[in-house]
């Protein structure tokens, strides 16, 4: 095991000199993680409290870093769109042989999710959503707290600092005494590595015209008191998917599963196991 933050897991090369890292564990049918975006993220530091449990209830479960984060490749003279990083993921998926999958999107992976799912009906079963961006304009998004403040510690000139990666997770949490050290170590240990064109040249879509032409179950977990992604996309998932279920939840923020782990696992893990 790798005393750094953040463990080393397996690569997977998707072509074009690029590779994909990821961590792998348990047997069954497979479940795919996406993470969010903001300086630092890694699937393992997102997920790292819920990919198990998943595995231990007879999943296969794949947590990758999305190009640009955790220890994924980092191409400097790219845009990173969200279809060039969708598209990133379905090398990665056939590069493993995965037929099909079960997605579990967080923030910007949840938007990735939408689009993946979109694009490849016969790919993605089902999908769990936990405030996926993409389901507001762009200007809406940069009026919230949590973007506002996350793009300013990106692009400080003093550059990334270990204080203002606090201010920016500190507003991911309702309760702030739940960022610890440890998520800071994580994310600290990963954002040098990072181009700035991973953040300036981001661009996600309005993805509610896909919405409605998903094809796989949908569940969706909202907290309230989220600072990034307005808890009205919420409603928004619930208006467009069919048979789409939503939960809301008081006394939460943007990381549903960080702040209710054990009620995000078993939520998810009984949707996933129903019949379609």
């Amino acid at each position: 095991m790798s005393t750094r933050p953040v463990p080393e897991g397996k690569f997977a090369e998707i072509g074009d000199g690029l590779r994909v890292h990821y961590h792998e564990a348990g047997e069954g049918p497979v479940v795919v993680f996406l993470h969010g975006s903001g300086p630092g993220a890694s699937g393992w530091s997102n997920f790292r409290h819920n990919y198990p449990a998943f595995a231990a209830k007879g999943f296969r479960v794949l947590v990758p870093d999305t190009l640009g984060y955790g220890y994924s490749s980092k191409p400097d003279g790219v845009d990173y769109t969200l279809d060039f990083l969708v598209g990133a993921v379905e090398r990665f998926l056939a590069a493993l042989g995965v037929e099909n999958c079960a997605v579990v999107g967080n923030s910007h992976g949840g938007a990735m999710a939408i689009r993946l799912a979109r694009r490849r009906p016969d790919l993605v079963t089902k999908l769990v959503l936990m405030a996926p961006g993409g389901l507001e304009e762009r200007e809406t998004y940069m009026k919230m707290e949590g973007i506002r403040t996350m793009m300013k510690v990106f692009l400080a000139p003093e550059g990334i600092t270990r204080e203002g990666m606090r201010r920016v997770f500190g507003l991911q949490l309702f309760d702030p005494s739940i960022l610890t050290e440890a998520i800071l170590d994580e994310r600290c240990a990963i954002a040098p590595l990072q181009p700035k064109r991973v953040l300036t040249s981001m661009h996600v879509p309005l993805l509610v015209p896909d919405l409605a032409e998903l094809r796989c179950p949908v569940f969706a977990l909202w907290g309230v008191n989220d600072k990034f992604c307005p808890m009205s996309g919420g409603i928004t998932i619930a208006n467009q998917c069919k048979g789409a279920r939503v939960m809301l939840l008081n006394g939460c923020g943007h990381w549903v599963m960080v702040e209710h782990p054990a009620l995000f696992n078993r939520a998810s893990i009984d949707f996933l196991r129903e019949a379609a």
